[in-house]
């Protein structure tokens, strides 16, 4: 049997966002802990010239949308936030969660659309089928920044190790 794009795309997307969910609850702990005021950790970088850390918690929203959004067809609902806590961010998690998990198989697996077509900023748009779209461009993006939002509170100190990562305990 051969796994569907919607089990590729969007469950997996999901459970990362529930373990990111549960990395921000750990932050919020460990923020708790310290005395330290949580929103602090939406400033973070690795690098002067990276984005923030509530930008990668935005960005892997926007990305699990984007993504699920151009396979099935089915419009994404503008949501507005104000990331200003680590609050705002689960809210954001949440609201994307809830998107993703009522978009059916049939929906992401069945749809017509064969080609799409992401714009870039100056540049030409890239155009990709289906499964390279999904392999090429919004997986990596996806756990790219998933995978900065793990490093960036992994190095403020907060108690993750792989488990976390893959939501196995």
């Amino acid at each position: 049997m051969s796994l569907s794009l919607h089990s590729v795309l969007v469950t997996s997307h999901a459970q990362m966002l529930r373990n990111i969910l549960a990395w921000l609850d750990k932050a919020q702990a460990h923020a708790s802990a310290k005395g330290t005021d949580s929103a602090a950790y939406l400033a973070l970088r690795l690098a002067p010239d990276m984005l923030a850390f509530d930008k990668q918690v935005m960005i892997a929203c926007e990305v699990a949308k984007l993504g699920a959004a151009r396979l099935s067809g089915v419009e994404m609902a503008a949501v507005a936030h104000e990331d200003t806590t680590l609050a705002h961010l689960s809210q954001r998690i949440q609201h994307t969660l809830v998107y993703l998990e009522a978009l059916s198989p049939e929906q992401v697996d069945g749809s017509a659309i064969q080609e799409i077509v992401v714009p870039q900023r100056g540049k030409e748009a890239l155009t990709f089928s289906r499964n390279d779209f999904v392999q090429r461009w919004v997986q990596p993006n996806f756990f790219f920044h998933a995978t900065t939002i793990y490093a960036l509170l992994r190095h403020a100190g907060v108690e993750l190790g792989k488990a976390d990562y893959l939501g196995i305990h």
